[in-house]
Order: C-alpha cells, then sequence, then structure tokens
C-alpha cells in the first residue's frame, strides 16, 4: 500500500484551513490512518478546529487498546468535538468554528470510513464512486426529492453543511465498509478540489499514468487551474496486499 497527502492554500484564501495526517504504517492498533479536516470559522478559528480536530483523533488512537476501528474512531470523534466545542465557548475568537472530517483505515482488504460535513472519500475501480455522503443542505433536498443533483440551485448551496465536528455539543458522523480488490484508488479530499474538478475529471487523473505522487500533485494543480477558490486537500491511496510503502 501506497499514500500520498499533500494540502494548498489555494489562489483566493489567506489562511489554510484544511489539515491532513496520513501513515501508511501503524498508528496505535490501527495498521495504517489517514484523516482529512476542512475548518470553519472566522480569523484563525477554521485552521484551529481542523489542526485541533486532527491531531486530538491522532492522539486518541495512539493511546487507545481498543482494536474496534469504528468504535476507537467514534471515541476519538467524541473527545475531539467536546474539546473544540468547548474551546469555541471559552475563547471568543474561535467562537462559532467547526471541522469536517473524513477518516479511514484499511485493514487487510476492508476499508473502514467515518464521515462528518462534506469532505469525501471516493473509491477508484473501474470507475470512480463517492463513497461518503456529503451533510449538506441541498442532499438533505435531494433525498426529499426538492432538488436535482446537479441543477443551477445545487451548485449555488451546495456550500452549506448540515453537520460539523464542534459546532454542537454532539456529533455524529456516517460509517461505511468497503471491499477492496488489488490495485483499487482511495482518494480523501475537501471540497477545495471537488468544487473546482469534476469526478469524470478526477478518475481520468488517477487512473492514468504517473505515480502516485504526480498523481495528488496534478488533482491540486488542476483545481488551482481551474479557479482556486478554496484550499485543497488530497490523500491518494493505492491498496496493495502486503506491506506499507512509502509514495
Amino acid at each position: 500500500m501506497q499514500a500520498c497527502a499533500l494540502t494548498d492554500i489555494g489562489l483566493r484564501r489567506q489562511v489554510n484551513q484544511d489539515y491532513i495526517f496520513e501513515s501508511v504504517d501503524p498508528v496505535g492498533a490501527f495498521p495504517n490512518l489517514f484523516i482529512l479536516a476542512d475548518g470553519m470559522g472566522g480569523h484563525k478559528a477554521g485552521d484551529f478546529a481542523s489542526k485541533y480536530l486532527v491531531e486530538t483523533m491522532v492522539g486518541y488512537v495512539s493511546r487507545t487498546r481498543d482494536t474496534q476501528v469504528v468504535t476507537a474512531l467514534n471515541n476519538a470523534l467524541k473527545l475531539s468535538n467536546t474539546m473544540i466545542y468547548h474551546k469555541s465557548q471559552e475563547v471568543r475568537e474561535l467562537s462559532g468554528m467547526g471541522s469536517t472530517l473524513v477518516a479511514a483505515v484499511i485493514e487487510g482488504d476492508i476499508l473502514t470510513v467515518a464521515n462528518v460535513g462534506d469532505s469525501r472519500l471516493y473509491l477508484i475501480r473501474d470507475g470512480i464512486t463517492q463513497v461518503t455522503r456529503d451533510h449538506s443542505y441541498v442532499e438533505e433536498l435531494v433525498d426529499r426529492g426538492e432538488l436535482e443533483r446537479g441543477s443551477e440551485d445545487y451548485l449555488k448551496k451546495k456550500n452549506i453543511i448540515t453537520r460539523a465536528v464542534g459546532s454542537e455539543e454532539n456529533v455524529e458522523a456516517d460509517y461505511f465498509e468497503v471491499d477492496l480488490l488489488q490495485g483499487d484508488y482511495i482518494l480523501l479530499c475537501s471540497d477545495g478540489l471537488t468544487n473546482m474538478v469534476d469526478d469524470d475529471t478526477i478518475f481520468s487523473i488517477i487512473s492514468g499514468n504517473g505515480s502516485l505522487n504526480y498523481k495528488a500533485r496534478t488533482l491540486v494543480m488542476t483545481a488551482n487551474e481551474n479557479g482556486g477558490n478554496d484550499n485543497i486537500a488530497v490523500i491518494l491511496i493505492k491498496y496493495t496486499e502486503g506491506g506499507a510503502e512509502h509514495a
């Protein structure tokens, strides 16, 4: 297994509020760990939230003896949410902060995913499949049959998220399990990528020629070429059976 993680401030923002962690080597009882967070909030609140979330989760996973991935990730998330929420109540400059989360662990040929908000995880095989489901205003309307995905109204309001880590006292993540096949690619990304690069282009870049590092850099470069309106974060993983490799 190989992995490459990159984040870029983009062309329009003054601060990078995306934060990432990737390890193909064991972290605590986990054989590997990948986390991506996209912070929100004024001043420096967003970058504080995403960094604090990732570092708190990594710290918890490093210490816990719980080998059940979903249980450990959920406990790490709950702890992080409580700490971020309390910080936002105590420090005026951090008021209203929060963060998206997408996290993944690969055990054998099973991929376990957690997500809160609209950062995404994709599986790239014969095509591209979005595994996670956005917690957003427009997706709720789509579910109720009141809005068409991809419509003009959808695109205008797709950045309004309905769930974030630290914005309320309690948070619930969605969890997914995926059976992996040799040669699968897994992409974790913030909306700074998906708002600038469509799924077909993402698939074309990842399924094309070049190293993992080249493909990850091309994703970031393409987002910037298309406007770079937001911070961009990507973690690109190539699943192969056997030991970890560093891209």
